[in-house]
């Protein structure tokens, strides 16, 4: 018998990219490090042949398992709510479903016959407090805030940089998808360039997937030289490429955004961030205090603000150390407690 078993998408060959799979990986390396690897059991969505087996692995992990852990996605979400919640009324485990992202709410709203089955879970574990607001008041009353987490190295104040001079070095570090606002992000730097002489970069990061290669080549065909696609960081990665920028722009667009794990990255590396006004944002990056919010879409307001980041430097110095006492409350082990509390 396990004392927990866990199952959503931990990258292909088990090698996470992305928001979902790195939550995923590092949910699982800290459940392992606390409750001992030879009482825990981990299933990975995206094996080999998995949707063959997902009967016999769902039901396994029933069988085998006091607590459960379920990461799924919105598709996994329609198997997983109605399969655990109707077949635990013979073996009554604990049922803890982690959401990553901000989809919920909208997605219960949409398809409500899945409220009476999540309603039965032991937990349901969402990212901020408006989630949780929201999702009280459509009668789900099961609902924790666990913040989203990763497992960096912050740096100390004093390894912070003061960057008073050109070129001021931006970057973005997310998917590269369109609702990610990367066009909004280029297009505001072209703005500032405009006006100021070309005193702004611009680095973009992240792998370029088969389905938006077209977008994102068409993109980068025209691309000034202060504007550079520098690949794919690996997550672990994130803190030595980002210390080094100015600010991180985040302009986001996605209808599923929750807390981004990007925003994780740029406190823990002291790097403020620009993000628009959209989801949960605002919740996370205090504007004037861990960086600036921007109207959504909005391509001006970004540049306005990315103009008053570079016209206040001693302020923005002050974001930055902000931004590395923010990265502290988010450090796994601390995070972490509020489910572990809960598997007893």
């Amino acid at each position: 018998m396990y004392k927990v078993g866990l199952i959503g998408a931990l990258g292909v060959k088990n090698i996470p990219n992305g928001g979902q799979e790195i939550k995923t990986a590092v949910i699982a390396s800290e459940i392992a490090l606390r409750v001992g690897n030879d009482v825990f059991m981990k299933i990975n969505t995206q094996g080999k042949f998995f949707h063959i087996k997902l009967p016999f692995i769902l039901l396994s992990l029933l069988v085998l398992c006091k607590n459960i852990v379920l990461l799924p996605g919105q598709n996994g979400l329609k198997i997983f709510g109605p399969f655990f919640a109707l077949f635990n009324i013979f073996f009554r485990r604990k049922i803890h479903y982690v959401v990553v992202g901000g989809w919920l709410p909208d997605f219960i709203e949409q398809y409500q016959r899945l409220f009476k089955f999540i309603k039965k879970f032991d937990g349901v574990y969402v990212e901020t407090s408006i989630m949780k607001n929201r999702l009280n008041k459509i009668g789900l009353q099961n609902v924790f805030v666990m913040p989203n987490f990763k497992n960096l190295t912050v740096l100390r104040k004093e390894q912070l940089k003061k960057n008073d001079c050109p070129p001021f070095k931006f970057c973005t570090f997310s998917r590269l998808t369109k609702d990610k606002g990367i066009e909004i992000a280029v297009d505001a730097i072209k703005t500032v360039n405009r006006k100021l002489g070309n005193v702004c970069e611009l680095d973009i990061y992240g792998r370029i997937e088969e389905s938006n290669a077209k977008w994102f080549n068409s993109l980068m065909d025209n691309f000034p030289y202060f504007i550079n696609y520098k690949g794919w960081i690996e997550y672990d990665k994130s803190v030595d490429v980002l210390k080094d920028y100015y600010a991180l722009l985040f302009p986001t667009y996605y209808d599923g955004e929750g807390f981004a794990g990007t925003l994780l990255d740029a406190f823990a590396a002291g790097v403020p961030v620009i993000a628009s006004d959209w989801h949960y944002n605002a919740e996370l990056v205090e504007n004037g205090v861990t960086g600036l919010i921007c109207k959504v879409r909005d391509t001006n307001d970004l540049a306005e603000k990315i103009l008053f980041a570079i016209e206040h430097k001693k302020e923005w110095f002050q974001y930055k150390e902000n931004c590395i006492e923010k990265a502290n409350e988010f450090i796994p082990s601390n995070v972490i407690k509020t489910l572990l509390s809960r598997l007893g």
